[in-house]
């Protein structure tokens, strides 16, 4: 994308009218606390895709109080906004003094197209929080949190963007990042076209690097367990509560994942929560086993997310030259695959998850 492309990008017109934020929908308001008399509704915040308001009330006792609203159009709108609902309502449940408190998720009164998705307000201030309290409450979140079901993935549809996560069911981890990688290079080739060096990219990488980096996260007697993840933690959902000084975590689009996806973003150095904040984690957290990969998984995950950007930003380059370069070095580095570790290991190859369900 030229300079000049992405300013375009950039700068365009959001899809959502601002006049649907600027009263409060009947929808919207029976969802507060009885009695509640509207002061008005004050645009708050930035979003491609949505709109965003506070809105300011006057309670019943005479006492002050903000909610937050965010809404969403279309079906994939709506999509968006019961996803975040269940995101961080089940996010609240573990974290509950470092995330908004969720209320409800709805679809307008005055308009059948337009959804919204409501939460306390919460004043913060836009910084980055403090590294030891917000690695610690990270590493609290993925150490207290766990899988209803004992599998990979979430219930509901969760959203990067306008882009739908994968997130059904899965035993393995190896598995669901499979499949969640091929829904994405599907996405990309869809909008954007064929691509014949980013296909065989991405056919080595899933064929020799995958297997080499996650397989041995659960065989060989090593275990990792599905924990809850907020999934797009990076500088720009994370803030610091006015009133506590607390870390506040928002935005979330969840799944049930191994705890090291939630730190990808913050090995990138166009990021403020870097790799300081990587190396704090794991005092609170273990690494996982084998530990020496820790450094190339987060390499990968960092793949998927660049991915996400090629998905979410159509056009910009700079996204695709990070894949690209991403993939080259962990094919140069893994050659001989999960196959060719496990020998030098002296561990007898364990199947992957294709083989263990016997589809072709």
């Amino acid at each position: 994308m030229a300079q000049e492309d992405r300013w375009k990008f950039w700068s365009r017109q959001n899809e959502v009218d601002e006049k649907w934020i600027e009263f409060v929908d009947d929808n919207a308001l029976a969802e507060l606390p009885r009695g509640t008399h509207v002061v008005g509704a004050f645009p708050h915040g930035a979003s491609y895709w949505t709109r965003t308001a506070e809105i300011q009330t006057e309670q019943a006792d005479g006492s002050s109080q903000s909610f937050f609203i965010k809404v969403s159009q279309g079906d994939i709108g709506k999509a968006m906004v019961s996803g975040e609902f269940v995101s961080m309502t089940t996010l609240h449940q573990i974290i509950p003094d470092s995330t908004p408190a969720p209320i409800a998720w709805g679809t307008y009164a005055s308009n059948p197209n337009i959804h919204f998705f409501l939460c306390h307000f919460v004043e913060v201030i836009d910084e980055v929080p403090d590294i030891e309290t917000f690695t610690l409450k990270v590493a609290d979140l993925h150490a207290k949190s766990s899988s209803p079901n004992g599998k990979y993935g979430f219930p509901v549809p969760t959203y990067m963007g306008q882009m739908a996560q994968y997130h059904a069911w899965t035993d393995s981890w190896e598995e669901f990042f499979t499949l969640s990688m091929e829904r994405l290079m599907t996405t990309i080739e869809e909008s954007q076209g064929p691509d014949e060096e980013l296909r065989d990219l991405f056919g080595q990488t899933m064929s020799k690097v995958v297997p080499r980096l996650l397989r041995p996260l659960e065989t060989g007697g090593r275990q990792i367990k599905p924990c809850l993840v907020h999934g797009d933690l990076y500088s720009g959902n994370v803030s610091v509560d006015v009133e506590t000084g607390m870390p506040v975590l928002y935005d979330a689009t969840c799944l049930y994942a191994h705890n090291e996806w939630d730190l990808a973003p913050w090995r990138l150095a166009r990021h403020k929560i870097g790799t300081p904040f990587m190396k704090a984690y794991f005092r609170h957290f273990p690494t996982s086993a084998p530990e020496e990969d820790q450094e190339d998984r987060s390499i990968l995950y960092c793949l998927r997310w660049d991915m996400k950007g090629m998905v979410i930003y159509p056009g910009d380059v700079r996204y695709r030259t990070y894949c690209v370069d991403a993939m080259k070095a962990l094919i140069e580095r893994f050659p001989d695959g999960y196959e060719g570790w496990a020998r030098i290991q002296g561990e007898d190859p364990a199947p992957g998850p294709k083989a263990q369900k016997g589809r072709p």
